[in-house]
């Protein structure tokens, strides 16, 4: 029996862009399903962790925060605009089509169209909150581009209610956030940790 892995994010989250690669090689590795679960951070898992929008945060921080930020990108060989074009944006359109891709072509297409919706943001300096760009990179994965209308299901929108009740259920407060066997790892950085907590299941 494998071991499932629930993977907490939001599209817009750069730190889930710098660690999503190398999450997914960890799992493959290890031989784990991983449980694809976008959820809504700043709309409803902050008001009751305490965390605060990037704009809210003390200026120290955020300049900290672009620090770390460069540093990791470097360390890591990944592209990173770290003031990209579209930024502050909402990722609620985004998670509904991964959840929609999900739901209709499984997890390694979700896990395809999340990290090609990271790069479009992160990379690339995308706005994916625009149809147009997530039509676009439906395509460039080569998934049905039926999947966007399909992102405004009922259906896809009470998963995402869903994954952001079992993420708050489950302590997460912020992304990426990853569970294994009931442990929580919060933050890219702490994918080492994974990697060993996959080991000794």
């Amino acid at each position: 029996m494998s071991t499932s892995i629930d993977y907490y994010f939001t599209p817009q989250s750069p730190w889930t862009y710098l660690g999503h690669e190398r999450f997914a090689q960890i799992a493959r590795a290890a031989g784990a399903k991983v449980r694809v679960l976008p959820i809504d951070l700043g709309g409803k898992v902050f008001p009751i962790s305490g965390g605060l929008p990037l704009g809210q945060r003390a200026p120290q921080r955020q300049a900290y925060r672009l620090l770390e930020l460069r540093r990791h990108a470097d360390f890591l060989g990944l592209p990173l605009k770290v003031k990209p074009r579209y930024f502050p944006v909402s990722g609620d359109d985004a998670s509904r089509l991964i959840i929609a891709v999900d739901l209709h072509d499984g997890t390694d297409a979700a896990m395809r169209i999340s990290g090609a919706i990271f790069s479009a943001l992160w990379a690339q300096e995308r706005h994916i909150a625009s149809e147009k760009v997530l039509a676009q990179l439906l395509d460039d994965c080569g998934l049905d581009g039926m999947r966007l209308e399909q992102s405004y299901s009922q259906a896809v929108q009470e998963r995402y209610e869903n994954n952001t009740a079992q993420a708050i259920e489950a302590g997460v407060f912020g992304a990426p956030s990853y569970v294994v066997a009931g442990e929580l790892f919060w933050g890219q950085d702490r994918l080492d940790f994974v990697e060993r907590r996959l080991k000794a299941v």
